[in-house]
């Protein structure tokens, strides 16, 4: 059965799943990329780069490979698409990741302001969704038709979905930093009332893999 779920997203001892004031030099805010040091470590990470070769083959690298199963949709927030804000003054933006972004499936994009799809190389389209959450799940889930639709970010996409209950599994890899500042995952979030429970934990050679779903 396909799920909703939220995988390899990486957050700081302390919560923080983005640093502040993101820009063009500082993609998910200061200091953000620290979060996933353990992610630009593995094979998976460099073959997605083009980087046959390189890269660990240990535990993070397997955990980083089956967050990619099954999924046949995403969903990411503008701010995950760019740091671009307002109206778009016109499509030469085209995301982070060049020509051909990792995600080889359609991309729902949460956005207030219209744009058309964007194709790219790879299989992926970004789609800019301006009617909202329940709006872009839709969408995704009959994209995905029977895969699972996975949920991007950045932070508050994915706290959006927690609160709506949409959101069926998590896998939060637990980076040793500490931000001090930042977008805060959990704050005035009860995941025990939303009915999360954990159902294993995994400790890899440079974070700590915790893994939640819904009872």
């Amino acid at each position: 059965m396909s799920k909703v779920k939220v995988a390899s997203f990486s957050i700081s001892i302390d919560g923080f799943g983005a640093g502040p004031r993101q820009d063009l030099q500082n993609p998910l805010g200061v200091r953000g990329l620290e979060l996933h040091d353990w992610f630009f470590k593995t094979e998976v990470f460099q073959k997605m780069h083009g980087q046959d070769g390189g890269g660990s083959h240990g535990i993070d690298n397997t955990i980083a490979a089956q967050s990619f199963e099954n999924v046949g949709a995403w969903i990411l927030g503008r701010n995950m698409f760019g740091p671009v804000r307002g109206p778009w003054q016109d499509h030469t933006w085209i995301g982070w990741w060049g020509d051909t972004p990792p995600y080889h499936t359609p991309v729902f994009v949460l956005t207030h302001h219209a744009r058309p799809p964007l194709v790219m190389e790879g299989g992926t389209t970004f789609h800019f969704v301006t009617d909202g959450l329940d709006s872009a799940l839709r969408k995704a889930r009959e994209a995905a038709k029977d895969k699972d639709v996975r949920i991007g970010g950045g932070v508050s996409v994915i706290r959006q979905f927690l609160i709506a209950g949409h959101i069926d599994e998590m896998h939060l890899a637990i980076s040793p930093v500490l931000l001090d500042v930042g977008e805060h995952l959990f704050f005035g979030i009860n995941f025990a009332q939303l009915g999360f429970i954990p159902f294993r934990v995994v400790p890899g050679e440079n974070a700590t893999h915790v893994l939640i779903k819904r009872k």
